[in-house]
């Protein structure tokens, strides 16, 4: 063993190395047992139950803010919407004071909200499933007796969408806080912000442009109550962007219509003339059906773009009715119907000299001229064929002589001279007479069927070019009604801006 004056010698050295170290270390190292003890001081007898004021009778203060970060969903059918906030409540507590000296600098203290009194500040038009849906953060205490709780969550609040002029409209969404069981008495909530919410970290959304979260501090009295009521509400101002709808709705139905205004210049006998009115009927009820399944179940309003598709709607409806009308017109003929005058005098006389429409194979004539030719028409078509080709009359007693001809296969005969041979030549003549009647009445006969023919082809001729003056004018006024509709409804928006 060593003597003992030996091991004093080594030992010696340690200390002083041991204490050279404590004295080099960080004279912050001393505040873990400080804020320990602050804290055994300030909660070992902290009540979460008591109001911390100094004088009872008076109000708390609470100052109360919002800083909105994003708008994640506008659910127009269930007219909620749901945002990404973070609340700001500021009060002072006067049990969590302390002079920072005395705990070695310990100025603040972060401390979970279930171990100190907070407001009990919550939004009346909640939505959510928990009805509260913050995070429980620590609260911030300095030694002023200030406590700072921001508490971020996702907020589901209830909004009524007005779709009066949807998809160029603007909504208007309150988030109405206020303290659940103390009155204005007891906690007073003031506007921390005078200019309402703070937006300068919002983050944008694909839908929905911010426009302002104006708030307001509003103080109720009650009939039941003597005591005012207090609640801050932010309501937030948001514009649809109208670039998706306007792409995907307005743009198509634009197109649909004017695929309806062209089918008046099918002609009528392709046979796709009325399908195709039908089709595009479908289409714009698929159309206006998507539209319906994203607008809420009421009756308070319709929608901009429900009464565009409306009117498109129904001149589609129309142009199909007038599509049937045309074509019932284009198929009529004289042996079904019969043209009326004033049908007659609209349809072909006056329509088409305001439509600068003209019928390429009829010539204009005079009254007197047509007068002439009818009267003329009525003169030939009582003689037979073959006597307007020859220009004679029917009656053969009144010519004196049947002429017979290689070439024409008719017989002369004779008006005078006899002999021995006259009784068989007058046989002769008078059978050639009834076989030349009968071929004269069968030809009378083909020619009136012809004449009939002729007539009936121009009575169905009218008919047709009635139909083409109706088809234009359907033209030009259901071209003219998709126009006007379309730029009423746009220029009728609030704004028309698309983004």
């Amino acid at each position: 063993m060593s003597p003992p004056g030996r091991r004093r010698y080594y030992i010696w050295p340690v200390r002083i190395a041991l204490l050279v170290v404590c004295l080099s270390l960080p004279h912050e190292s001393h505040q873990g047992p400080h804020e320990k003890r602050l804290l055994h001081q300030l909660l070992d007898h902290y009540n979460v139950l008591e109001r911390p004021v100094a004088n009872e009778s008076d109000p708390l203060q609470l100052s109360f803010g919002l800083t909105l970060m994003q708008i994640i969903d506008v659910d127009e059918k269930n007219q909620m919407l749901t945002s990404n906030a973070w609340l700001n409540l500021e009060w002072n507590d006067v049990n969590l004071r302390w002079n920072s000296s005395e705990y070695g600098g310990v100025k603040d203290l972060r401390i979970p909200p279930h171990r100190i009194w907070k407001p009990d500040v919550l939004m009346y038009n909640s939505a959510d499933e928990g009805f509260d849906g913050t995070y429980p953060t620590n609260v911030v205490v300095r030694n002023n007796g200030s406590c700072l709780y921001i508490p971020p969550g996702i907020f589901k609040s209830t909004c009524k969408i007005d779709i009066t002029w949807f998809p160029f409209d603007d909504q208007r969404c309150e988030m109405k806080f206020g303290s659940w069981t103390y009155d204005g008495f007891q906690l007073d909530l003031q506007l921390q912000d005078d200019g309402g919410g703070d937006i300068s970290s919002f983050i944008t959304n694909g839908e929905w442009d911010l426009l302002g979260v104006p708030g307001k501090r509003n103080e109720i009295y009650y009939n039941c109550c003597p005591e005012p009521y207090i609640d801050i509400t932010f309501t937030i101002i948001i514009r649809r962007r109208t670039l998706y709808y306007f792409f995907n709705l307005i743009v198509p139905c634009v197109l649909i219509a004017s695929m309806a205004v062209l089918g008046f210049t099918l002609p009528p006998d392709s046979g796709e003339k009325l399908s195709l009115g039908v089709t595009i009927l479908l289409s714009l009820t698929v159309f206006l059906n998507m539209v319906a399944e994203t607008m809420p179940a009421t009756s308070d309003a319709v929608p901009l773009l429900g009464t565009y598709f409306n009117c498109i709607m129904f001149m589609v409806a129309s142009s199909v009715v007038s599509t049937i009308l045309i074509l019932n017109y284009h198929h009529r003929n004289a042996d079904t119907h019969e043209m009326s005058t004033w049908v007659r005098l609209i349809f072909l006389h006056w329509m088409p000299c305001l439509l600068r429409m003209s019928r390429p194979s009829v010539e204009p004539e005079p009254r007197k001229t047509l007068q002439l030719r009818e009267l003329e028409l009525k003169e030939r078509s009582s003689k037979s064929l073959l006597a307007n080709v020859l220009d004679i009359d029917d009656d053969f007693r009144h010519t004196g002589t049947l002429q017979s001809s290689s070439t024409t296969g008719f017989l002369r005969v004779s008006g005078g001279g006899g002999g021995h041979d006259e009784p068989q030549i007058v046989h002769n003549c008078i059978g050639s007479h009834r076989e030349l009647s009968l071929i004269l009445k069968e030809i009378r006969v083909i020619t009136e069927k012809y004449r009939k023919e002729d007539e009936a082809a121009e009575v169905t001729n009218d008919w047709k070019f009635a139909a083409m003056v109706v088809d234009r004018l359907c033209l030009i006024i259901f071209t003219l009604f998709t126009i006007i509709a379309t730029i009423a409804v746009l220029f009728s928006a609030p704004h028309i801006i698309v983004t």
